[in-house]
């Protein structure tokens, strides 16, 4: 993973180009619109503080509602997490999946979904993630900390069927899940697996199997916009995630075409 901001390649662009609309005249270049959106991710930059290189802030807000509302960046997200699978000879889609969560620290001002979470001591939101093995992430839903793990990943389900498909037949998770979310999944056949660490270790501890979703979150460290949460919606908060992974996806296939 890079450790700064880079513009969009041209085969970046061609990639993910389709889901926009390019048919018509416009003032603003949509590649720049999107590589605007891609370096507030990676800088942390406020709207309103968007530098003058840029289409004024208003423009590049807008075309981001717009793209969010629709589920554009969504549906870019799994097209490149099945191109990514693809390129590295796997199934379109993932057999098996893991699900943890982070509660994270929420900017002042904001009291919606907003909560404290006991045991990480946070006030703030609570991100769920849903990655492959490989750390590609596939669902995701934030809502304020003092919610349950297992009822945040129960309402998640619906996503993740719809995502990883028919394939799906595992999911792993902690002992948070192992209750109202894996009888969920019960019900549709597929098995939820507890991958906790022992009770006498101490410190971190890598989780066969599971260990993957911990690096996920490690790797919102590398946008600055989302190491915190700014949002006032968590809809916006959950777009910037899926922006995320779409720059490492995009990265990936880059570097991949490259070899």
């Amino acid at each position: 993973m890079t450790t700064q901001w880079q513009p969009l390649t041209d085969y970046q662009w061609a990639t993910i180009s389709p889901f926009f609309n390019l048919q018509r005249k416009r003032k603003h270049d949509l590649r720049q619109m999107v590589d605007a959106i891609l370096w507030l991710l990676r800088t942390g930059c406020q709207w309103r503080n968007l530098p003058p290189g840029w289409p004024h802030w208003q423009a590049v807000y807008y075309y981001f509602d717009q793209w969010k509302n629709k589920g554009t960046f969504e549906h870019i997200n799994a097209a490149l997490n099945q191109l990514d699978r693809v390129n590295n000879s796997r199934e379109t889609y993932p057999s098996v999946l893991c699900i943890d969560s982070q509660s994270i620290k929420l900017s002042p001002m904001i009291g919606n979904y907003r909560g404290t979470d006991p045991h990480k001591r946070v006030n703030g939101r609570k991100r769920t993630f849903v990655v492959d093995t490989q750390g590609r992430l596939w669902a995701t839903d934030v809502d304020a900390a003092n919610q349950a793990d297992g009822q945040l990943g129960k309402q998640l389900i619906s996503s993740i069927l719809w995502r990883a498909g028919e394939r799906l037949e595992k999911v792993f998770g902690d002992q948070s899940y192992n209750g109202i979310f894996a009888n969920e999944l019960t019900q549709w056949s597929i098995e939820f697996e507890k991958a906790s660490r022992p009770e006498s270790a101490q410190g971190f501890v890598p989780v066969a199997k599971r260990w993957v979703v911990e690096r996920s979150i490690a790797w919102t460290n590398f946008f600055r916009r989302i190491v915190k949460d700014h949002e006032h919606t968590v809809f916006s908060s959950v777009n910037w995630l899926y922006l995320a992974n779409i720059q490492i996806m995009l990265q990936r296939i880059d570097a991949y075409r490259q070899k």
